[in-house]
């Protein structure tokens, strides 16, 4: 895997010692896959790999709720964190 980033130009960057914390997000999506998509189906290609992966992707933004995040999908959750105050309102007071 390392010779094939390194052709990419990717950088891998690891966990540091005694800091599990820092890949906690990314476990528990690749924990959720694997039980709900790897584990649940038998694959006979990579394209039914990539198909079945990608219409679960649009259920887990789209329409499932996550507790995270109040109990609603990413795709409504994603407008919050882009509204910004009026920071010039704000400072002319």
């Amino acid at each position: 895997m390392s010779g094939w980033a390194a052709a990419r130009s990717i950088i891998i960057r690891y966990i540091q010692l005694g800091r599990l914390n820092q890949n906690g997000l990314i476990e528990r999506f690749n924990r959720t896959y694997r039980t709900e998509v790897l584990d649940a189906y038998l694959f006979t290609n990579l394209e039914q790999v990539q198909t079945i992966t990608n219409q679960w992707l649009v259920d887990y933004n789209e329409y499932r709720p996550h507790e995270a995040l109040g109990n609603i999908p990413p795709v409504q959750f994603m407008p919050r964190l882009t509204r910004v105050p009026n920071l010039y309102r704000i400072l002319s007071i």
